[in-house]
């Protein structure tokens, strides 16, 4: 393994072209790090058949890359059409989520006509077309047309600010849930939350079914940006989900709140991931922009763990072309004076004092020393994960006795997970043991410097209490 290779991960989302196991394998070849399955589009039975995929190939090549169930949540879609809709500037229109008359434009949620007023606007497929609420009747909401288009069924529509009635978690969220506690998914996305009660509702339905899934919070909403410190404390971690952001937010607005949660996300110790759009003109061509490729870079300057791929993947003709392309976009900037390394976080009260100072000290021994590598051993991945968000300019080498910790680890900047039961005492057969596995699984060489972490006295199970600086092949304190 060539771990100072990728330190960025990219998550890419499945979908018709890639399902198939060939798909899943030059993704993977590619350089993808996650996999995230959209519960928006798709059975249970097909991301199941996703998911026993994904495991087989990767136990085949030994590799941990992680499951993400992207839940629905509670998105408003116009319904079905008879027919598409041109609408054009001024024409009146008239939405009801009841009302079914002809000339009555239906949409999915009941509590439409409670959570508007006169003034309010409405924009569908993805802010394509908009509409401006003029009055609200018997359960109808009159809208006169501000830009016009195509109206189609099943289209998104968005209403800035004023979705009120929604619940946080849908039946639909709620079966997929439970979908991805029997199937051993790594983490679960949150859509559309407004506040931190909306994760605790999450986590109690996970709790419920006998899970302990990580839930990472999308950031879609104004009310999720106000609220957006107290969604995080609450959270596993966070994605920018820019798509809907943007239309709730406006375009112009999303730079600078993209760089205040990842800012947050970071003094709080938690995984970011950056989604939406990253590479789109890659759905149909096998280039990006020169815009596109200085959005993902830019992501990766404002400290991003990971960065994600949609329809790119999912449906795109290039989808591993597309994979390819962002992690060449990603070690460009690795290896730049822009990225963010060696970052001085103050120490946070909400995490165990002594791990903090331990990963501190591992990641300014780093440079003192000229160490190659890091090397945790943790069970549950509480000390790197702490660690990789101090961004040290060498590789994090995590070693646990858990299969799914090594999953979830490898979300985390720069984090390369391998699974061994290796719970044991720090001896001298122990690490000429540990040397032959670094000189065989990566590309560490005889005589590099590691800093060792983990617990004394069994290395995995306790907590983490010590450092230990090691050098490859030398069996004594007295030849490190």
């Amino acid at each position: 393994m060539l771990i100072e290779s990728k330190k960025t991960k990219i998550v890419a989302t499945l979908g018709p072209v890639c399902e198939h196991e060939k798909g899943i394998r030059n993704l993977i070849e590619a350089g993808v790090s996650m996999f995230r399955l959209n519960t928006s589009h798709g059975t249970e039975e097909d991301h199941r058949r996703r998911i026993e995929i994904i495991r087989r190939v990767c136990k085949e090549k030994n590799l941990y890359i992680p499951v993400l169930v992207d839940l629905q949540g509670p998105k408003i879609r116009v319904g079905n059409l008879d027919d598409e809709m041109v609408i054009t500037n001024g024409q009146k229109l008239v939405f009801s989520p009841t009302v079914k008359e002809k000339g009555v434009i239906p949409v999915d949620y009941l509590g439409l006509a409670n959570d508007v007023k006169p003034g309010d606007m409405m924009l569908i497929d993805d802010g394509k077309l908009e509409v401006v609420v003029e009055k609200v009747e018997n359960d109808k909401v009159y809208a006169e047309v501000v830009n016009g288009g195509v109206l189609k069924s099943r289209k998104g529509l968005n209403i800035p600010g004023s979705t009120a009635s929604l619940a946080a978690v849908t039946p639909r969220d709620v079966k997929f849930i439970e979908f991805a506690v029997n199937n051993n998914a790594d983490y679960i996305a949150l859509s559309f939350v407004r506040q931190k009660e909306d994760i605790l509702t999450a986590r109690d339905y996970i709790q419920k079914f006998g899970g302990d899934i990580p839930i990472i919070a999308k950031i879609e909403k104004p009310q999720a940006v106000d609220n957006m410190k107290e969604i995080i404390q609450v959270s596993d971690g966070v994605m920018v989900a820019r798509g809907d952001l943007g239309i709730e937010i406006s375009p112009e607005k999303v730079p600078i709140v993209q760089k205040r949660i990842i800012n947050e996300a970071i003094q709080q110790r938690k995984v970011t991931i950056v989604a939406t759009q990253m590479l789109e003109t890659m759905i149909e061509q096998p280039i990006p922009t020169r815009a596109e490729a200085s959005d993902v870079a830019n992501a990766i300057i404002d400290g991003t763990d990971a960065i994600m791929l949609s329809g790119e993947t999912s449906v795109g003709k290039f989808y591993a072309e597309a994979v390819h392309m962002m992690a060449m976009i990603a070690e460009n900037v690795e290896h730049s004076d822009f990225c963010p390394y060696d970052l001085d976080l103050p120490i946070n009260p909400c995490y165990h004092m002594t791990r903090q100072a331990v990963v501190n000290a591992a990641v300014k021994m780093v440079k003192d020393i000229n160490a190659k590598a890091i090397l945790a051993f943790t069970h549950t991945g509480y000390t790197p994960k702490l660690m990789s968000k101090l961004r040290p300019q060498v590789p994090i080498i995590v070693i646990s006795d858990s299969e799914a910790t090594c999953r979830r680890l490898n979300l985390f900047w720069d984090m390369f997970p391998f699974c061994r039961d290796w719970d044991r005492v720090l001896n001298r057969e122990f690490l000429i043991e540990l040397d032959e596995f670094l000189l065989s699984n990566t590309d560490l060489k005889l005589d590099d410097r590691v800093i060792l972490t983990g617990s004394i006295p069994k290395l995995i199970t306790g907590k983490t209490n010590f450092i230990r600086v090691h050098r490859i092949g030398a069996t004594s304190v007295e030849d490190v």
